[in-house]
């Protein structure tokens, strides 16, 4: 008896990235209030736009609570995990470029896309490439509701890596 192939699942080693590739990460995420009043109240975030029902409902234009941004960048971030990072990334080197066109709601769903827009191998750390990705995140309708830039540390793959 033969015995049977394993898959474990992975980030893609630095070798593994092209650059103007855009991943789809799926499934999305739907927000719900207690996500976002968890989160606002975990980050000691105090804002009456996160937490206030009444506040927010008199305050145009949305006169609705709003998700907390720092929110839907980490979900962004995180709904790419699993497709890019997971256990080949060293760490995050840093953030840019981030912006909030439209809000997200209660109820909303965040859907992530990434594209690979640079990468090169690290002058200072042998085995390690600086990966740099332009996250996207748009709700339910299609509408751009979050952008980022992130610069990461990803590993190269090993030697030993039966895959090679």
């Amino acid at each position: 008896m033969s015995e049977k192939k394993v898959v474990v699942q992975r980030g893609l080693w630095f070798e593994e990235f092209e650059t103007g590739v855009l991943y789809l990460h799926r499934p999305g995420r739907t927000i719900t209030e207690a996500d976002n009043v968890f989160f606002t109240t975990l980050t000691m975030n105090t804002q009456a736009l996160h937490l206030d029902a009444a506040f927010s409902d008199a305050l145009p234009p949305f006169n609705a609570r709003l998700v907390n941004s720092m929110f839907t960048l980490s979900t962004l971030v995180g709904l790419s995990v699993t497709q890019l990072t997971q256990g080949t990334i060293v760490g995050n080197l840093g953030f840019s470029d981030i912006a909030f066109p439209k809000p997200l709601f209660h109820g909303d769903t965040l859907y992530a896309e990434t594209e690979v827009v640079d990468k090169r191998p690290s002058k200072s750390r042998p085995g390690e490439g600086i990966v740099t990705f332009a996250h996207t995140g748009r709700n339910q309708h299609g509408d751009v509701v979050a952008t980022a830039t992130r610069k990461t540390m990803v590993r190269m793959r090993p030697a030993d890596d039966p895959a090679q």
